[in-house]
């Protein structure tokens, strides 16, 4: 090579570092080196072989040759020709010693050049995708070196998760609580697969979500590639869109079609990008595209039509109740003040958890099997249900028997399940601007604030009664819920797993102005710590976030707690450890089989958690809970507390 435009780097400290007839690989700038040690004299190589790419740093030195580690072929170790006189020899660098430290000499680096990843990056982040949840691998290094770029501009968060699948339940729990988008990002193969469960979650509860993975190269495709897996093939089930980028693409528009299908069908969108199309020089026209005038105003009002029929129930009905579910849940306030209007009580679907607090007048709990004999009371009591963003499952068991009134912003959902009185297709917070215009004085409601007051003190003591239940086996879930009831802040995220533990959240934990994320209609074991990380992501330290779950299910993604650990996210984790699939167990009795295959050998959860940097501690006694659970929720780094509960006491 020339002297022109040489820039000196050092490579090792002390020529110490790499003994006589020895090999290394250094970096020098951004350029990987061979830097070998032969007869006294050291040398730079270029580090790739070739012929396959093989890292020559790794390799070894016989008979006086570099010998390439992955396929055997022999180089000089210090000129790079091969034996032979063939001409597939290595690029030299220049190499210097000074008071036995050793540098390479490099030609000074070109400016970067715009990428195809470089564009569709910027696009991505002008639609207001800036939360990447992921795993850095070799098919995406190219599109990882994007985001990196625009990480250091401030644009962009990256969070390096240590399995793919928490990486797909993060990106679903921000769209549940942000209704916006956040990323996924793996290599092809199995980084692409292992987020799968974690997209199909997004998907069933309707929360947007785009998935990024990296691909084997084109040319390879077919010929049964390692890690080559047909991408979108199979993706296509779990995906609204889902697009292979290639050479010629509209890189930018694809990108943006991708967050738009995300956004408007609050559903999966997928990208998969083949490793040599990553690094592609843009086209010197390319520019990243906008959001700018590509969505249009969603509050879209419902058909006359419908507005009359609900009008007509809704000034007839006496006891009316309103459901709200995980759907209503940007428009609650105007749920709310339109239950005032009505002195309606308003119950919950739990996925809807928290819609409304506990604590107001109103507020009649959740309905279904993870709720309260309140909600159930009122709903058999009324006389007219006034559904928002529901979607009509066994678990929460909406009554068919009473006249509904259904609202939803998807006209799929209406009547899903079985016919309605009135199905009214629009956004929910436009149709009750409407509902209030046109009932203004022309109701005849009975007041219900009294009659939900009697129903919670009488849920109030039966919960007392249940309190004094104990045992010596463990805590009981009243015990644990009573506690965190006095304890939870107010303004918390909350992250639910399933199992025995959400159940007993949902009947015993009562509400203020937190909200709650849970793998609802999937319902999938593991979800409350990796959701926890995205929650974070959402609302960074501006808000607590706490994650609840069993045993059973916080072993799928415990190594997660490094994640926390890694990034500063003071997530606080309770795990209810009783040693069981509780649940499992329980619909095992229930169907008459015997129990099997549910007892669980655990670690020590605090201990594990101390090991990863985070704060832990065991409580095994209820009169050691109250002060255990002040401790951690005053931590001002991640925290685990661990509870040994006995799983009959739920």
């Amino acid at each position: 090579m020339t002297h022109k435009n040489i820039i000196w780097h050092k490579v090792l400290n002390n020529k110490k570092e790499l003994p006589e007839g020895r090999v290394k690989t250094v970096t020098a700038a951004h350029k990987g080196i061979c830097l070998t040690h032969f007869k006294g004299k050291f040398s730079a190589l270029d580090n790739r072989c070739p012929h396959q790419g093989g890292p020559l740093g790794e390799g070894s030195i016989e008979n006086g040759l570099l010998r390439c580690p992955w396929h055997g072929w022999d180089f000089d170790p210090c000129t790079g020709l091969p034996p032979g006189g063939y001409d597939d020899g290595i690029d030299t660098f220049l190499v210097k010693e000074e008071n036995e430290v050793v540098f390479v000499g490099l030609e000074q680096e070109k400016p970067h050049e715009t990428t195809v990843s470089d564009i569709m990056v910027e696009t991505m982040i002008n639609w207001g995708v800036t939360k990447v949840f992921g795993m850095v691998g070799h098919s995406n290094l190219g599109f990882a070196d994007a985001m990196r770029r625009q990480e250091i501009q401030g644009n962009l968060n990256f969070y390096g998760i240590r399995h793919e699948g928490a990486a797909s339940f993060a990106a679903s729990a921000y769209g549940k609580l942000t209704g916006k988008p956040a990323a996924c990002f793996s290599i092809a193969g199995p980084g692409a697969t292992n987020m799968y469960t974690g997209l199909w979650d997004a998907k069933v509860d309707r929360a947007p979500i785009l998935a990024l993975t990296g691909q084997v190269k084109t040319q390879v495709v077919g010929t049964g590639n390692f890690q080559e897996v047909d991408l979108v093939q199979g993706f296509n089930s779990v995906t609204e869109f889902n697009q292979r980028i290639q050479k010629d693409s509209r890189h930018a528009e694809l990108m943006s079609l991708a967050i738009k299908h995300a956004i408007l069908k609050r559903d999966v969108s997928h990208l998969t990008l083949p490793d040599e199309i990553q690094e592609l020089k843009a086209k010197p026209t390319a520019k990243a595209k906008t959001s700018k005038n590509r969505i249009t105003p969603l509050t879209i009002a419902p058909p006359k039509e419908s507005v009359i029929e609900a009008l007509e129930l809704i000034k007839k009905t006496k006891r009316p109740v309103i459901i709200m579910g995980h759907g209503a849940r940007e428009h609650k306030k105007a749920v709310v003040n339109f239950a005032e209007t009505l002195n309606a009580a308003v119950v919950t679907t739990f996925k809807g958890k928290g819609l409304i607090s506990d604590n107001h007048p109103l507020g009649g709990g959740v309905l279904g099997r993870s709720g309260t004999p309140i909600a159930s009371w009122f709903m058999n009591e009324s006389d007219l249900l006034i559904v928002f963003g529901a979607s009509f499952s066994n678990h929460t068991g909406i009554t068919p028997k009473k006249p509904i009134i259904q609202i939803d912003f998807d006209p799929l959902a209406l009547s899903k399940f079985h016919q309605v009185e009135v199905a009214v297709w629009g956004e929910i917070s436009r149709t009750l601007e409407i509902f209030k215009e046109q009932i203004q004085g022309k109701t005849n409601t009975i007041n219900q604030r009294d009659e939900i007051r009697d129903r919670w003190k009488i849920w109030k003591e039966e919960k007392a009664k249940r309190l004094t239940e104990t045992s010596d086996k463990g805590i009981s879930s009243i015990a644990i819920f009573e506690t965190m009831n006095e304890l939870t802040p107010e303004n918390a995220v909350m992250c639910v797993d399933v199992g025995n533990n959400a159940y007993s959240f949902g009947r015993y934990f009562e509400t203020k102005n937190q909200d709650f994320l849970m793998s609802g209609y999937l319902g999938s074991i593991g979800f409350a710590l990796p959701a926890s990380i995205g929650a974070w992501a959402a609302v960074g330290d501006s808000r607590p976030i706490i994650a609840v779950a069993g045993d059973g299910a916080v072993c799928q993604y415990l190594a997660e707690i490094t994640t926390l650990v890694a990034y500063d996210m003071p997530v606080k984790l309770i795990v209810i450890n009783n040693h069981e699939l509780g649940k499992i167990s329980k619909e095992q009795r229930a169907g008459e089989f015997d129990v099997w295959k549910t007892t669980l050998s655990n670690p020590n959860f605090a201990a594990f958690a101390q090991s990863c940097g985070a704060w832990g501690k065991r409580v095994e006694k209820q009169e050691d809970l109250e002060a255990a659970m002040k401790e951690l929720y005053e931590q001002p780094k991640a925290g685990v507390l661990e509870i040994i509960a006995d799983v009959n006491l739920i």
